[in-house]
């Protein structure tokens, strides 16, 4: 599901290139399509993707730029678009695999000649 998430950031904490950190740091989550930034100040950053998990983006943003609260988490839906069937819950496509089907299996045996001769000795 595509959903826009919108994280208000405190970028004028004293460090150099926050702004920039913070960009970086957004785009390396998994399902990001975009990132920019919005409000007055460009304290606001906005994420678009797929399946974004908003609660570790944020915390990843509070560890490496400082303050970050989550302002918004919203789906994101185009008038007119055809959505595509799932499949299971997490739009996997399930695959069935034959079972073994094991049969008897196959002994090789080998005859042994007939010797009429006595090897034992001790009887």
């Amino acid at each position: 599901m595509k959903q826009k998430v919108v994280i208000r950031v405190n970028l004028n904490n004293g460090k150099k290139n926050a702004r920039t950190k913070a960009l970086q740091i957004a785009v390396g989550v998994q399902g990001v399509e975009s990132v920019s930034l919005q409000g007055e100040d460009s304290s606001q950053i906005v994420v678009v993707g797929n399946d974004i998990d908003s609660v570790h983006l944020t915390s990843l943003l509070r560890k490496k730029v400082g303050s970050a609260e989550l302002m918004s988490l919203s789906p994101i839906s185009y008038v007119g678009e055809i959505q595509e069937p799932k499949h299971s819950e997490f739009g996997i496509q399930s695959t069935v695999w034959p079972t073994y089907q094991a049969g008897v299996p196959y002994y090789y045996t080998y005859d042994v000649p007939n010797n009429n001769q006595d090897s034992c000795t001790i009887m």
